[in-house]
C-alpha cells in the first residue's frame, strides 16, 4: 500500500473549452502531447521482492502536471494574480517570470496583477496597489535576487479579508509562492472561496529554501543555496588550516530540516562535523561533541563544523515567541557554539583554539538562482498555469520521482520533510565527514573525556 494519503485534486468544474495551445494526442508524430488527467505516477517506487502483492487506486496516484486539451477558463476573461510570501529564496523572480510568460504567450491572458508584499497586498489597511504584469515587466527579472513583488510574513490567517479582496478584484486565479505556512494559508483561502461559491483557482508553488515541504522531491532555490554555501565552507577550511588548533564554524539555514547542511558537506568534503536538527547530540561527556572535536584537533590541528540553524536547540535557552509566519523563533546555535567552544576548551581542556565563525544566510537567500534552479523554476511556473487554466485548485506543483505532478495542498502541508538519520544520504554524510554516528552519552555515563574511540565509546 502507498499509505493513508488521498492525492485527489479538487477541480472548479468540468473543463469544456478547447485549449489555445496546439499540441497532439498521438504518440510518435514528433509533436508534443497534451497531458491527460488519467496520467499518473506512484509516489513510492521502492519495493520488497517478497511483498509485491499490493493494489493501487486512483487516490494513491499522483496526477501528472502539464497542459490539458480542454481547459476550464476562457482565456479572454481571465484575471490572474501572483504573490510571494515569507523569507527570500533564490528563484522567486524566475517563477514570477515563468507564470507571466506562460499566461501571455500560451493562453493569451493579459490581465495579470502582481500583489505587493505577500498577503499584505490583499489586506485593506495596508492600501498597497497591485502592479500590472506583462512580458516586458518581467523580461530581465530572473537575473535579480529577491522578488520584484516584495514579500512579507504572516497575514494568511486573515482569510475572510483576503477573499473579500479577491472578490473585489474579480480574480479568477491566484498563484501563491511560499512555504509551509504560506500554503496552509492558501488552503484556508481556497476553502473560504469554495464556501462562498466562487470560481477561483488557487495554485501554490512551493518555496522553501530548507527543502522541507512534504512530498516535494526538491524545492526551488535549494540547489542555489548549496552552491552559495560551498564558498563559505571553503573559506572556513582555509581559515582553520592556517591557524593553530583552527576551527571553522559555518551556520547554514535549516530550521527543522538539515538538507542544506548535509548537501553542502557532501559537495565540499571539507567538513568534519555536520550538526542538524534531526540528529541530537551531547556537547560534553565521553561521547559528546566537544570530546570528538578535541580529538580531531589533536590529530589534525584543524576542524570544520557545519551547523544547521535548528540544530542543538535543546542546549540553548528556549524561546516561546513566534515570527509573523507562526514559526517558533530559534535561539542562535551559531553564536552559542562560537563562544562556548572557545570557553569550554580553555576551561576544561586548557587548550587554545582559534575559531572563525561564518554566517552566510542572507547572502545565500538573496542570490539569483543558478541555471539548474532557473530551469526548475521555469517548469514549475508553466505547470502552475496549466493547472489553473484547467480549473484545478487547492493544488501545489512539485516534482516527484523526476516527474512534475499535482499535489493536493492538504497532503503537502500535513507534515514536514526531514533528513532521515537512517537514510543513505545521511550515511554518505557520515562517510564524508568521518564524524561519529551518534554523539550521545549512555545514561549516567561519567564525564570521562579520555577513553573515547574515533567513532564513539570504547567497546561500543
Amino acid at each position: 500500500m502507498q499509505g493513508p494519503y488521498d492525492f485527489t485534486i479538487p477541480v472548479l468544474g468540468e473543463p469544456k473549452i478547447t485549449s489555445p495551445i496546439r499540441l497532439s494526442t498521438i504518440q510518435g508524430d514528433l509533436i508534443a502531447n497534451y497531458v491527460s488527467d488519467d496520467e499518473a505516477i506512484q509516489y513510492v517506487v521502492s519495493a520488497n521482492p517478497e511483498n509485491l502483492n499490493f493494489s493501487l487506486s486512483r487516490t494513491d496516484l499522483l496526477q501528472m502536471a502539464g497542459p490539458r486539451q480542454k481547459i476550464y477558463f476562457n482565456p479572454g476573461h481571465v484575471h490572474a494574480a501572483i504573490l510571494t510570501c515569507g523569507g527570500l529564496c533564490p528563484g522567486l523572480n524566475d517563477v514570477i517570470r515563468s507564470i507571466v510568460r506562460c499566461l501571455v504567450y500560451n493562453y493569451n491572458v493579459h490581465r495579470i496583477s502582481g500583489i505587493k508584499y505577500g498577503f499584505r497586498g490583499l489586506l485593506p489597511e495596508y492600501n498597497l496597489p497591485a502592479v500590472d504584469l506583462d512580458t516586458d515587466a518581467v523580461t530581465d527579472i530572473h537575473k535579480l535576487g529577491g522578488t520584484v513583488l516584495g514579500s512579507s510574513r504572516g497575514g494568511g490567517e486573515r482569510v475572510e479579508d483576503i477573499v473579500d479582496s479577491i472578490e473585489r478584484m474579480n480574480l479568477n486565479m491566484l498563484f501563491i509562492i511560499g512555504g509551509d505556512g504560506t500554503q496552509k494559508g492558501a488552503l484556508d483561502i481556497a476553502t473560504e472561496i469554495e464556501r462562498r461559491g466562487l470560481k477561483v483557482a488557487v495554485v501554490g508553488i512551493p518555496k522553501t529554501i530548507d527543502n522541507d515541504l512534504a512530498f516535494i522531491q526538491k524545492s526551488f532555490g535549494f540547489e542555489t543555496a548549496v552552491t552559495q554555501a560551498v564558498p563559505a565552507v571553503f573559506a572556513a577550511h582555509t581559515e582553520a588550516t592556517s591557524a593553530v588548533n583552527g576551527i571553522g564554524l559555518v551556520k547554514l539555514m535549516g530550521r527543522e530540516s538539515g538538507f542544506i547542511a548535509a548537501s553542502t558537506a557532501l559537495a565540499v568534503h571539507d567538513a568534519n562535523f555536520v550538526l542538524i536538527p534531526e540528529v541530537p547530540f551531547d556537547l560534553t561527556g565521553p561521547n559528546g561533541f566537544y570530546t570528538h572535536l578535541r580529538k580531531r584537533l589533536q590529530k589534525r590541528n584543524h576542524a570544520v563544523i557545519i551547523v544547521a540553524e535548528g540544530a542543538g536547540q535543546e542546549h540553548l535557552v528556549q524561546r516561546n515567541d513566534t515570527d509573523a509566519s507562526g514559526n517558533r523563533k530559534l535561539s542562535d546555535i551559531g553564536q552559542f557554539l562560537r563562544d562556548d567552544i572557545v570557553h569550554y576548551f580553555k576551561e576544561q581542556f586548557h587548550m587554545e583554539v582559534n575559531l572563525k565563525y561564518i554566517d552566510p544566510s542572507y547572502i545565500i537567500r538573496s542570490a539569483p538562482a543558478t541555471p539548474t534552479d532557473s530551469v526548475y523554476c521555469t517548469r514549475l511556473g508553466g505547470n502552475a498555469v496549466h493547472a489553473a487554466m484547467a480549473g484545478k485548485t487547492k493544488v501545489l506543483i512539485g516534482q516527484v520521482n523526476n516527474t512534475f505532478v499535482h499535489i493536493p495542498m492538504k497532503v503537502a502541508v500535513s507534515f514536514r520533510n526531514k533528513v532521515d538519520p537512517e537514510s543513505p544520504m545521511w550515511r554518505d554524510v557520515l562517510e564524508a565527514t568521518n564524524q561519529p554516528i551518534l554523539m550521545r552519552n549512555p545514561p549516567n555515563a561519567a564525564c570521562d573525556t579520555e577513553n573515547v574511540s574515533e567513532n564513539g565509546l570504547e567497546g561500543a
